[in-house]
């Protein structure tokens, strides 16, 4: 027994490194294939995250410097502490998330733990719903430019709310939390990590704002690109296309199309990819790319749950609330889009 417990630490303890030699040696092996995934990683990177994402995070980081999460606090208490279980500071969070996108919403979460604005069970219960897809992005680059239709943009979007609502009211019930901090804006600013910005300040503060802003751009840039280039070692060593043989019993039994499974795996690694590639399927039935695209817009993808790790690290925050709402995001989204398309004409595609 000591000898099978023993062989299990060794295999955990060489796992990591035998998985990086691996990706090393298909770094050199599939030399020709990374460099164009790179390329396209980079060209995303570039052309829709920075321009769209850039702006809200040094707003983000501007804001945090105010008392703005003291007055939202005051006026939304009365929406958030019976909705979800949170101080009404939260709603900073929920707001800031829904607008900019992935990781804003963590972001927020982790800085209220660390400045101690919300306790650690309400900072975890935030995690779980307010890190979502932002509107640039549903209904621009998915809605408009990969499935052509503002209308369908706007569905999702609509869906992708609804969901991380009901995500965050079913997490109101997250543990039992007997330690809710009472926000003061005065404590906080005498925070030695915090400066509240001033007149006399704000080059100092729009420079480390700008800082933050840059650094956290070029971690999501680095995973859009690690990703990328995972994903065409997956396609070019063809364990994508193994998977996917093994899955087909499972989509047979469901209805799904086959042709579906590759783009979901590539959803399920990087969102951005996935939903291109399912946009890009042409079935007459077009609900099924609509209802899937909403889950994995729900969902995140491993690539966002790294980000978001790398985030909520630094704290004593869970990662288990987020990975559990990410999933149930995904489902009820899925859930919600699905019902929107039988009910209403207008968001039915189908030929």
């Amino acid at each position: 027994m000591n000898n099978i417990h023993f062989l299990v630490i060794k295999i955990k303890n060489y796992t990591l490194p035998l998985i990086f030699v691996t990706f090393t040696i298909c770094l050199v092996l599939f030399s020709s294939s990374n460099l164009s995934a790179a390329k396209s990683g980079l060209n995303l990177w570039a052309t829709s995250v920075v321009p769209s994402l850039f702006p809200f995070f040094i707003a983000t980081e501007l804001l945090s410097r105010t008392n703005i999460t003291y007055i939202l606090g005051k006026f939304f208490n009365v929406i958030m502490r019976p909705l979800f279980n949170i101080g009404g500071e939260g709603f900073y969070a929920f707001i800031m998330g829904i607008i900019s996108g992935y990781p804003t919403g963590a972001n927020i979460a982790t800085n209220f733990r660390k400045n101690n604005t919300l306790s650690k069970i309400e900072c975890e219960r935030l995690l779980s719903f307010t890190n979502n897809s932002g509107p640039l992005f549903i209904i621009g680059t998915v809605g408009i430019s990969m499935f052509g239709s503002s209308t369908i943009g706007i569905l999702l979007f609509i869906t992708h709310i609804l969901a991380s609502i009901t995500v965050g009211f079913i997490f109101k019930f997250w543990k039992k939390d007997c330690n809710t901090p009472k926000y003061n804006s005065v404590n906080y600013f005498n925070n030695k990590s915090t400066s509240k910005v001033s007149f006399s300040n704000l080059g100092e503060i729009m420079a480390e704002s700008i800082k933050n802003a840059t650094s956290t751009i070029f971690m999501i840039g680095g995973f859009i690109v690690l990703f990328s280039v995972i994903i065409s070692i997956l396609k070019a060593s063809n364990l994508i296309n193994t998977i996917s043989n093994m899955l087909i019993p499972s989509f047979n039994i469901l209805h799904i199309p086959t042709s579906f499974i590759s783009p979901l795996i590539t959803g399920f690694l990087e969102i951005t990819n996935g939903i291109n590639a399912i946009s890009a399927i042409k079935i007459k039935a077009i609900s099924i790319n609509i209802i899937l695209t909403a889950f994995l817009l729900g969902f995140g993808g491993i690539s966002i749950f790294l980000q978001v790790l790398s985030i909520t690290s630094k704290t004593d925050l869970s990662i288990k609330p987020y990975i559990i709402g990410k999933l149930l995001h995904g489902i009820i989204a899925a859930f919600y889009t699905f019902l929107f398309i039988m009910a209403i004409p207008m968001f039915n595609f189908n030929i």
